[in-house]
Parts: structure tokens; sequence; C-alpha cells
């Protein structure tokens, strides 16, 4: 595989805007838009869940107690409790990681979730890049990675590509001395979660990060998680506040691993399934115009290539749509746009404005 051959960075000079978010399409006067630059699950959180937090609200006068959530998310993924951290989202972990971890060169697999980048340059790190090519369907060949990385950091599935990884290739990264960070902040929208790590403890350095605010749509009270061997936890551990995970997220969290949650999660993901192939199918109607599909797709977003691309994202919004640009991603350009899978009612009617702001562009 011909990948780009990893260059290391200058802190404090990325080139992209590591900081920009899919949130940013849709605050002030994106507000009433229809949301497909978010990947949180629409309609979510389900009433049995607010409910359930709500519940918690009575206690708020007593410090969290992180003891049972911590229990449930050991118990869902079969581990010993030593192994599990609780983070205010999958984001405080990227903090907590590129803070608490002595490492001398971190390299990014992009394009993924910039994040991880950001963090790292503002604990000070001069962060490595390996870019990935459209070309190659954005795939990893692990010989790209430099052997003296001592920490690396994917996405599995990849935001903003929906790639897959196979969990075989992600674990050939591993090797004594070098940490491996697996953000698996998407992989319970992917139908039996193949070629997840979590739940691994044979992958010598595994770090990885899961998110349960994008399936349940608790991006507001902000609640994820990390698995790692016991040493790394402790360190990550000492680098938090005292009791970084509110009460509420932590009724959350025991609730969104219970048995019931996960068959609604796993029931979830293959309608996602379905109704991202409705899109896909929808979008390959484009292909006169220019359009491609990223894939295949695996996530519950696709990423798609098309002339023109930011004068099609304005006209979306002036059609009443938000969508996600691609150009702040490392490995991406202008001519990339992400789109969240929604229900075939919706990507219907994008897919109709998508119609009438490529047709204005011809």
């Amino acid at each position: 595989m011909d990948t780009h051959t990893p260059m290391p960075t200058e802190p404090g000079i990325p080139g992209h805007d590591l900081r920009h978010h899919g949130d940013a399409e849709v605050r002030d006067d994106g507000s009433a838009l229809v949301d497909l630059a978010v990947n949180v699950r629409a309609d979510t959180p389900p009433v049995w869940l607010r409910e359930h937090i709500a519940a918690s609200l009575g206690s708020l006068a007593a410090y969290p107690d992180g003891r049972a959530a911590r229990a449930a998310v050991a118990a869902r993924h079969g581990l010993p409790v030593e192994r599990v951290l609780l983070t205010a989202g999958a984001a405080e972990a990227f903090v907590l990681l590129a803070r608490a971890l002595k490492v001398r060169w971190p390299v990014v697999v992009h394009p993924q979730f910039t994040e991880p980048e950001a963090a790292l340059r503002d604990a000070g790190h001069s962060v490595g890049r390996v870019l990935l090519r459209a070309a190659d369907g954005f795939r990893l060949d692990p010989a790209a990675v430099p052997e003296e990385a001592d920490l690396v950091v994917v996405g599995n599935p990849t935001n903003p590509t929906s790639v897959l990884h196979p969990a075989d290739v992600l674990a050939r990264l591993a090797r004594p001395g070098r940490t491996l960070v697996v953000d698996e902040a998407f992989m319970d929208a992917v139908p039996g979660e193949r070629e997840a790590l979590a739940g691994r403890t044979d992958v010598p350095g595994l770090v990885v990060l899961r998110s349960l605010t994008k399936t349940w749509g608790l991006a507001g009270l902000r609640i994820g998680y990390v698995l790692a061997a016991p040493e790394t936890v402790a360190e990550l551990e000492r680098a938090q506040p005292l009791w970084p995970v509110s009460t509420p997220a932590l009724a959350a969290a025991e609730a969104c691993v219970a048995p019931r949650a996960l068959a609604e999660a796993a029931h979830a993901a293959h309608r996602v399934a379905a109704d991202r192939a409705h899109l896909v199918a929808g979008l390959g109607e484009f292909a006169g115009a220019g359009l491609r599909v990223a894939g295949p797709a695996e996530g519950p977003f696709v990423l798609v290539r098309l002339p023109d691309a930011d004068a099609v994202r304005r006209r979306l919004r002036r059609l009443g749509f938000a969508v996600r640009r691609g150009d702040t991603f490392p490995g991406l350009d202008e001519e990339w746009l992400r789109l969240a899978v929604r229900d075939r009612g919706t990507s219907d009617a994008f897919l109709r404005a998508l119609g009438r702001a490529t047709a204005e562009a011809s």
C-alpha cells in the first residue's frame, strides 16, 4: 500500500483548525437546520434513560461515587475494575493521555478526529502524522507507522472516513515500549462490534477509549471511559481532578452498559447500517456530478468528495441542512464533506436538497 510518509510537525503550527467540530455547524444561525453535521444519534436520549438520569438528581448533595458505574463497565467488557477509568467523555481521555504519559514521539493516524492531536500539542508534544490516502480507501498499513513512535493514536471506525480497520491490523501496531490508543467512540454503532479491541488484554500497551455520548445522545452530559492496563489507568487517574464525572453521568454510564441498553444499542446499530445503505445508494445518483463516497462506510456517517464541496455546503445551509466540512481534518481538503446517517425520510429530503445544491453549481 502506498501511504504518505509520516511527517513530524511543529508544535503550534498544525496547518488545520484542529478545534473545529461538527457542532459549530448547528450553533447560532445554524440551530434551526436539519443536522447532518453532528454524529450523535437522532432522537436520543431515549425516555427511559432521561428518566433514569433524572432520578439521580436527588443525590446531588453527595460527592459522586463512581464505584458502581466502574464495576458495571468492567463487567460489560469482562475486565477487572482496575482496567477501567471513567472520564468526562472520551475527549477528557485524550487530554489525560497527553499530559500524564511520558512519551517522546507521539504519532496520530489521519484523517481522524482531531482532538487527540490538539491535546498532544497543548501538552507540548511534537506530533507526527501518518496521512492515509483516499486512493487506498483510507486503509492503514502498519508499516507506515514509524518504529520509533512510542504513542500511536488511531480511530476505529474512524471519524470522518467511516473506515473500520481489522482488529488484527491494529494489533500489529503494538510493540513493547509503545502505547497504542484506539478510539472506539463509534464502535457500538457497528453491528456486532466486529473488529473491536475493547476487552482485549493480550495486546501490549493497548488503550481503548469508548464514548457513551454518540449512541445515547449524551454529548451534553459528558461520559466515556478508558480500558487499559492497571498501571496505565493509575497514571491517568492521578492526572484527573477530584470527582471528574458527575453523579448524573455516572448513573448514565451504569444504565448504558446494562443488558437492556446493550440490546437496544445492537438494534440501533443494525438500523443505522440499513439507513446508511439507503443514503449511500442515494448518493450514488450524483456520480455524474463528480460525487464519490469513501468506503465502504461502516460508521454512523459517510465521507463524500465532490467538486466545489464548500460552495455546495453553503447552498445546503440555505436549503435547511447542515453538513460537516472536511478541510479541518489533516489529509483532507475543501472537496470533502461528512454526512451523518439519519432516518430514510431525512436522508431523502437531504438528497433532494443536494440535487438542488449541485444543480446550482453546474
